[in-house]
């Protein structure tokens, strides 16, 4: 086949894909860049057109902060402009500018209800013109998880969901089914440690506790870098090899 027919076929494609709501320029996965990570993760990444759950280790501010910037490295990573809607206006800009998502690309959402949250979220996805769509929730009820899903689906573009808790009870809300293809949970680590006096890069624990079509796990990475990437500690390494020699023992 020559290349002008391929160029034609292409084209017609893409323009089918449009007329039916979706868009396969943006089908596809955003990989971590980290083997070990990528590989526990159904397509090798993170799936754009889908809904990607995230929340603090614990109902702690620290650990809810951590998790925000997990999530917005990898916002940072996608293309285009990013939606980010929420009812608390009290988000640090420095510091998503150390994770890679510059101001200049976030729009803010503001809403007084979380209803208004989730229906700003369900618009913006439904436009397809942008990176993600990140949306701060204390609950997350399943029927409006999967109209984020589908809304996610029509138009390929990613739904990061941030779940920030008030007091402790509202954490148990976690545990409860939703219809994300990932959950992740980030604890803060002691920093990793230098060769002189000061503080190193931040560390997180990762915890995968859902993955659709995938495996569950557990890293210890140092925190994003202004790119939105993470790497990834020996010890986690030493840890999963540990872990998997047990399965096969057992």
């Amino acid at each position: 086949m020559s290349a002008a027919r391929e160029t034609v076929l292409a084209d017609l494609r893409e323009r089918i894909s449009a007329l039916e709501g979706g868009t396969a320029w943006r089908a596809g996965f955003l990989p971590f860049g980290v083997a070990e990570i990528d590989a526990v993760l159904s397509g090798g990444g993170l799936a754009h057109g889908a809904l990607h759950e995230f929340a603090g280790g614990g109902s702690g501010t620290v650990d809810g902060a951590a998790a925000a910037l997990f999530a917005a490295g990898i916002a940072a990573r996608t293309n285009g402009h990013i939606a980010w809607c929420l009812t608390r206006p009290d988000l640090f800009m420095p510091a998503l500018a150390q994770v890679g998502l510059h101001p200049d690309r976030v729009v803010f959402v503001e809403a007084d209800r979380e209803e208004e949250v989730l229906a700003s979220m369900e618009e913006c996805l439904s436009y397809g013109g942008l990176g993600a769509v990140v949306g701060e929730l204390v609950r997350l009820p399943m029927v409006a998880s999967r109209r984020l899903q589908l809304a996610a689906e029509r138009t390929g573009t990613m739904a990061i969901v941030v779940r920030r808790w008030r007091r402790q009870t509202e954490a148990n809300d976690f545990g409860q089914p939703t219809a994300s293809t990932t959950r992740w949970r980030v604890s803060v680590l002691p920093s990793e440690p230098l060769p002189v006096e000061g503080v190193g890069r931040a560390r997180w624990l990762l915890e995968l506790i859902r993955s659709r079509a995938g495996e569950c796990a557990e890293f210890e990475v140092g925190a994003c870098d202004d790119k939105g990437r993470i790497h990834l500690f020996p010890r986690s390494l030493d840890r999963q090899n540990t872990a998997s020699r047990s399965r096969h023992s057992a």
